[in-house]
């Protein structure tokens, strides 16, 4: 018997070697211990996924508590423009609170990516600071376009569905080419961010990268081209959840694995809401 599953092993680690959909399930796919009982499964992922997404909701919620209470009545001292057309003020305590959580978010899926244990603490940590950023977003930020976020959150129903359909129906496979093309997006993408960032930090050319970040179609496409990569990684986390329980992972690995699924939706859902920011201001203007 442990001779069929180390050739299994072997068998999966070639297929997913070139490219994997996330940090947390990358460590996920490179891990080398498996269990003849209590194997990871499908039902046991399912609900961690469900737990990480109850904890983005908790996060929603706290950040809708404090705006009622703590930070109620707070004076607003700064103002700035999270998309053309769509301006918001909030006070300092306001800004000392997101900026934490969003520093609290970050330091804790850096140390899931590197320390797996750590997940069902860290990974719930990261989906808090999350929920409560959205939160922030929908309903103070976006004002009365706070419907987006409810317009955000189905279709990012929808885009799992979909992606989940075409996986489990074999109309996509994931293999070398995918990965190929996956992997040229993300450096695509990269490369234009990077290329972005330096032409405004270049005084001569500081006055174009201003015009390109406020050309609202340009970014409208930038949204749609990472909403697709997001998508293909959904396809990649399946694949990397398939490979969990069909090779017979111990059962601890069911965090990493729900963590690696409810990280890539959360980050669907932000592109998502990006692209409908992008699509009312630009219909505003």
């Amino acid at each position: 018997m442990s001779v069929v599953l180390d050739q299994n092993r072997s068998s999966a680690k070639e297929a997913h070697s070139l490219f994997h959909a996330n940090p947390i399930l990358k460590k996920l796919s490179k891990a080398q211990d498996h269990a003849e009982s209590s194997c990871a499964t499908y039902r046991g992922i399912a609900l961690k996924t469900c737990y990480f997404m109850i904890a983005t909701l908790f996060g929603l919620l706290l950040q809708v508590i404090l705006q009622n209470t703590v930070l109620a009545g707070q004076a607003a001292l700064y103002s700035f423009s999270i998309a053309d057309g769509i301006a918001i003020t909030v006070s300092r305590l306001e800004v000392m609170i997101l900026a934490g959580t969003l520093f609290a978010g970050f330091l804790s899926h850096l140390v899931s990516i590197f320390v797996r244990r750590t997940i069902p603490v860290t990974g719930t940590l990261y989906c808090i600071s999350e929920g409560y950023f959205i939160s922030f977003l929908v309903f103070k930020a976006l004002g009365k376009y706070s419907f987006l976020g409810i317009e955000a959150l189905l279709l990012t129903i929808v885009v799992v569905g979909v992606m989940s359909w075409l996986y489990t129906s074999g109309k996509i496979r994931v293999g070398n080419k995918f990965h190929v093309v996956l992997m040229t997006m993300i450096i695509s993408s990269i490369a234009f961010s990077l290329m972005l960032a330096v032409t405004a930090m270049i005084p001569a050319t500081s006055a174009i990268a201003h015009q390109l970040l406020h050309n609202v179609g340009l970014m409208i496409a930038v949204d749609v081209f990472g909403i697709l990569i997001a998508a293909l990684f959904l396809i990649s986390d399946f694949s990397l959840i398939d490979t969990c329980v069909q090779e017979h992972y111990a059962k601890e690995y069911e965090w990493s694995a729900a963590y690696g699924l409810a990280f890539t939706v959360l980050w669907l859902y932000m592109k998502i809401l990006d692209l409908l920011m992008h699509v009312v201001s630009k219909k505003d203007n």
